[in-house]
């Protein structure tokens, strides 16, 4: 779908890869997050759970800055990760005042079996691609995704 706007040339070409990039995003979200719902997982969980498999125990703060996520969203995804058993919150030896969360056995068993077939979705979706294009769209993805400072 492209734009109806009657702008510059600049303009359409902006709004034609905002609305191709936003709807090819929710179409891939849609498909792999059937996976997820499967599991019982939502995304946030997901990649709460993923966070602490490949980088260890974490305090909230670095598990929702890791995801883009604010503080009580992630108190909320950490709250029923443990009501679920997947995690448990311990005192951080380093530092009285902070809580670090932990996978617990459980957790740590989930998703190391969950992980791999999650990623098998992922690779079928992006075969459609080069291993060039991959590179490129990381790329683009990375520099879109840059917060740049506005001059106002």
């Amino acid at each position: 779908m492209a734009t109806h706007y009657e702008g510059s040339e600049s303009e359409k070409n902006t709004l034609n890869a905002f609305i191709k990039l936003m709807r090819s995003t929710e179409s891939l979200n849609n498909r792999l997050n059937r996976h997820l719902a499967e599991a019982d997982l939502t995304v946030s969980q997901f990649g709460t759970l993923e966070v602490l498999h490949h980088l260890g125990p974490l305090n909230q703060r670095s598990i929702g800055e890791k995801l883009l996520k604010s503080g009580g969203n992630i108190t909320m995804v950490i709250d029923n990760l443990e009501r679920c058993g997947h995690v448990k919150r311990k005192p951080d030896p380093n530092d009285r005042r902070a809580v670090l969360i932990h996978l617990t056995k459980s957790g740590s068993a989930f998703i190391e079996d969950f992980f791999p077939k999650h990623l098998e979705k992922i690779k079928r979706e992006f075969s459609v691609l080069t291993e060039d294009e991959k590179k490129m769209l990381a790329k683009l993805c990375k520099k879109l995704g840059v917060e740049k400072k506005s001059a106002v």
